[in-house]
């Protein structure tokens, strides 16, 4: 199957009981879409942000094991890991473009030159062996002094971790490395490879929208009496369900599955040994990964009592609360904003509107807590010096996470939180989507 047709197959985006074994399609077939998008993200996002951010030459140096952050944003898919050592050079050349160079790993499907200096060619075997050592550090010597960039990248910073991917051993390799002058044009732009990690190819959405119907439909049955046998079934047992469907899929996760559950007359946080009874809500965290992309969501449960046919209004209202909060919250993200702004903006009307409330919205993509501005962290209301001023891109994916407590009188006026958190996309447009839908009412186990 070619690329465009499983694109094709992926926008139509059958129901999982419907679902065929492979709901993304074959291993093979996923490589050559994010082939795809690894040729987008180099030829049209990197020149972009290193002239942006005034970098001549971004030098990414690691070794196998040990690889930086940005690794898997720049290599092909069938590429797990460093080979050795591997450092991948990209400099400015003007007119001619970003140049890519390889020392070390390869030429990534042809997205990269493999630089090789000719007395590293074992003429024995009619290749170049690996470049390990002195030798590759020689070979980097020698192509800076070619380029002669008057400023030099690297992946070291203080505030991000994504930026932050130069080990300390590697980098003080590279600086003796450097010829003569040109460790004082070292920079550590922080945003250059925060952002390039950060933007998203639009051939990604697609994909990444079919990847939230299969979510959708894992919760959809988890919490349903597919799964749940009340007065016996334990949120463990649902988690490792959520689990064990994602694997059968042929998916991966990059969490381990969350279930919990919320009683009328009774704290169960922190109680271990819970079975799911009649009255509950339940509330699952869940994320999938596949084609290196990551989804994060939170949905809300009720268990039917005998003769309900739906959830008390009480709860129902908490629910709203926090779909209102959700509202607010997407109001206030605009490109150019910080996720700091954006947060005390948002917790300012959410007051107003006599919402109790806490906002913990992150980036999402290439990671599950990916790259990009914090909008809060459930215990730092007041904001995130330094990783919450980064400003909001368009073209990037955020969890919109978040939670409201209400008292909801069917329970004696007892407090319910109600935690969703559910995938956005701000478009190029500067506008805040849904990337397929939010929950507005509860999964209902009957």
């Amino acid at each position: 199957m070619t690329s465009l047709l499983l694109v094709a197959l992926l926008l139509q985006g059958p129901t999982l009981s419907a679902t065929p074994a492979r709901p993304l399609g074959t291993l093979r077939e996923q490589a050559a879409v994010q082939q795809r998008w690894l040729q987008y993200r180099v030829d049209s996002v990197l020149p972009r942000l290193m002239r942006q951010n005034g970098v001549e030459m971004w030098i990414v140096a690691m070794r196998e094991y040990n690889e930086d952050p940005v690794f898997w944003s720049l290599v092909s898919p069938t590429t797990m890991f460093a080979r050795r050592r591997t450092i991948y050079v990209f400099t400015d050349r003007g007119s001619k473009g970003i140049e890519r160079l390889a020392l070390g790993g390869g030429s990534q499907g042809g997205v990269y030159e493999a630089y090789v200096a000719r007395d590293t060619v074992d003429p024995t075997i009619g290749r170049r062996p690996e470049l390990v050592g002195q030798g590759q550090w020689d070979l980097l010597a020698k192509l800076v002094r070619e380029r002669n960039p008057k400023t030099i990248a690297v992946d070291i910073s203080y505030t991000h971790a994504f930026s932050d991917g130069l080990s300390a051993g590697e980098w003080e390799q590279l600086s003796r490395a450097l010829p003569p002058g040109y460790l004082q044009r070292v920079v550590r732009p922080d945003r250059l490879p925060l952002d390039y990690q950060a933007l998203r190819a639009p051939g990604m959405l697609p994909v990444y929208r079919r990847m939230m119907e299969v979510v959708w439909a894992v919760i959809d049955t988890a919490f349903s009496n597919q799964v749940i046998t009340p007065g016996k079934t334990t949120p463990d047992d649902v988690a490792w369900w959520m689990r064990q469907r994602v694997n059968d899929l042929g998916l991966g996760t990059w969490f381990h599955t969350d279930v919990d559950v919320q009683r009328r007359g009774q704290d169960l946080t922190g109680v271990d040994t819970v079975v799911i009874q009649r009255g509950d809500v339940l509330h699952c965290d869940f994320g999938i990964t596949a084609l290196g992309l990551n989804t994060d969501t939170q949905h809300m449960g009720y268990v039917l009592r005998d003769g309900e046919s739906d959830a008390p209004e009480g709860l129902k209202r908490a629910l709203l609360n926090s779909n209102r909060l959700q509202d607010l919250l997407l109001a206030e993200m605009r490109p150019g904003r910080s996720g700091n702004e954006v947060l005390a903006a948002t917790l300012a009307t959410m007051r107003a509107a006599g919402i109790n409330g806490t906002i913990y919205t992150h980036p999402i993509g290439d990671r599950g807590h990916g790259a990009g501005p914090l909008i809060g962290l459930w215990d730092h209301q007041e904001g995130m010096p330094g990783r919450g001023d980064v400003p909001l891109l368009a073209g990037t994916w955020f969890s919109i996470e978040l939670q409201a407590t209400t008292p909801v009188p069917e329970w004696g006026n007892q407090p319910v939180r109600s935690a969703q958190e559910e995938d956005a996309e701000l478009g190029t447009d500067g506008q805040m989507r849904w990337i397929l839908r939010r929950q507005t009412t509860f999964h209902l186990v009957r």
